[in-house]
């Protein structure tokens, strides 16, 4: 094998490594930190702002893909989602996932720095929550609440970094990102919940069992009323709460293909949370630009 062969599988293992194969954990974390610039700005935010917080969202995703792996990395291999991630198979030594995790984290860190000091403040809430979820499913079997916290910090972040101050109502959004997360978090749970078991790692999933369906739709009613609320507080108008209509439909759909806790049909409705992100998203473009 000639050393550009070797260069590109290597590169083909750090891609796989940082998931630029799978954006899903990107756009789940983006969306939300969109609204926030959205909402904080009421509009489009400054345009530096914006860039950081996207650049910074690719950035701190693939540092977590990297811990989540780094953490994981001696039972992947018992899961058959996860048995191929090149930690677990060692195409990535703990070095060069260690080297990668500090570059990504120092990047997010820095273009923070940009910003002012209560973002920079936040910021160490969110790598210290970011950094130790991959390790809660360990001892807890909440490790989703956790997951929630740390993908919802970028939400305080953008208020500070756009307006200097982090009002209630992005507390409240914080809130309802929170409570999506775990709705999706644990539809992925179930996907790996047999193999969970047998090996001993913990998830809402395990701690629902078969009420797992019945709190996810509870949990997704509480997600669609606190962004009723977050609409009410701040005067939307139509077009956000015709996003709102648009997610409960897709929740539904998410209710239909998880009722026989099939794991293909189950990893299908987590990807189409990806939808859920985008809808609200789109609603507050369309508020702001004609309300």
């Amino acid at each position: 094998m000639t050393a550009l062969s070797l260069l590109k599988n290597q590169l083909a293992d750090y891609s796989r490594l940082l998931r630029l194969d799978k954006p899903i954990g990107t756009y789940l974390l983006l969306w939300p930190t969109l609204w926030a610039l959205w909402i904080a700005a009421e509009g489009f935010p400054s345009q530096p702002i914006l860039i950081i917080f996207v650049l910074g969202v690719i950035c701190m995703r693939a540092a977590g893909c990297i811990i989540n792996d780094y953490a994981d990395r001696k039972i992947d291999h018992q899961v058959e989602r996860t048995r191929e991630r090149p930690l677990t198979t060692g195409q990535v030594s703990t070095l060069e996932a260690s080297t990668l995790f500090v570059i990504l984290v120092s990047t997010s860190f820095y273009l923070v720095l940009l910003t002012n000091k209560l973002t920079i403040g936040l910021s160490f809430v969110a790598i210290l929550l970011a950094t130790t979820y991959p390790f809660m499913k360990r001892y807890t079997y909440l490790p989703q609440v956790v997951l929630g916290a740390a993908f919802s910090m970028s939400i305080p972040m953008a208020f500070a970094a756009e307006t200097g101050t982090v009002p209630l109502i992005a507390w409240l959004i914080y809130t309802a990102n929170v409570l999506w997360t775990v709705v999706y978090d644990t539809i992925y749970a179930m996907v790996d919940r047999d193999d969970d078991l047998r090996i001993g790692v913990k998830s809402t999933a395990i701690l629902f069992g078969e009420a797992d369906k019945l709190i996810i739709g509870i949990l997704q009613l509480l997600t669609l009323a606190t962004l009723c609320i977050v609409g009410y507080q701040l005067d939307m108008g139509p077009w956000f709460y015709a996003s709102l209509i648009l997610v409960s439909l897709i929740f539904l759909y998410h209710q239909y293909l998880i009722k026989n806790r099939d794991r293909s049909l189950c990893f299908h409705a987590f990807l189409h949370n990806h939808w859920v992100g985008m809808i609200v998203f789109i609603g507050l473009v369309l508020n702001y630009g004609y309300h």
